[in-house]
């Protein structure tokens, strides 16, 4: 089973309301699914991390990507509930940030579930019964690019500049988080390209010791 893949993005795809990217790893193309949300914020080209989640159907093989483990181990809980398939799940987190599902599961809101694809009222009512406990052990996720969403100024000069640096995207997203909150001591101001800059080197630098 594949569960992590590390390429280059070299292409996006649609069919019907599936979206995905091929990711070019060691010379093979792998196609793989993800939500429209996160499809949206990538660029071709550049070096691409995914969790994976595979399904192998009736001879057919299926990949799921997420941009880290803890989305793909939310959206494997997902499709554990009874007529929740993997279309259904990516629904859900394409509809909601991932803290944001999180916390219409936990308090039963059930017109925030319905309004993703595929869900209707008694699948969302078996999600807030069935998950309640155990979504509480994802109560601290939260979305890489919702981090990046806290730097409207800077993020997208950040990105390109640490990308150009050769780390990926999950490191670029746990500087920045760990910055943010005060790894190098007081975060610096929103519109601080520099300040950002230096506190992700320092603590991608401290990571890679």
């Amino acid at each position: 089973m594949i569960g992590w893949l590390q390429g280059r993005h070299v292409k996006c795809w649609t069919q019907g309301n599936r979206s995905g990217v091929l990711l070019v790893c060691s010379g093979v193309g792998y196609e793989v699914q993800v939500t429209s949300r996160y499809l949206q914020h990538l660029q071709l080209g550049n070096e691409l991390t995914l969790w994976i989640h595979q399904v192998q159907r009736e001879g057919v093989s299926s990949l799921f990507g997420f941009p880290y483990s803890q989305e793909r181990d939310l959206f494997r809980l997902l499709i554990g509930v009874s007529g929740v398939g993997p279309q259904a799940g990516l629904a859900l987190l394409h509809e909601c940030k991932p803290q944001e599902l999180i916390e219409a599961i936990s308090s039963g809101d059930l017109k925030r579930l319905c309004q993703a694809q595929g869900i209707g009222k008694r699948t969302a009512e078996r999600l807030a019964v069935d998950l309640r406990a155990p979504i509480e052990a994802f109560g601290g996720i939260e979305s890489d690019q919702s981090i990046m969403e806290r730097l409207p100024e800077v993020k997208g000069d950040l990105k390109l500049i640490l990308v150009g640096l050769g780390y990926n995207e999950p490191e670029i997203y746990r500087a920045v988080q760990a910055v943010a909150d005060g790894a190098s001591g007081s975060p610096p101001s929103g519109d601080d390209q520099d300040g950002w800059l230096r506190g992700c080197l320092q603590w991608l630098s401290s990571e890679s010791i």
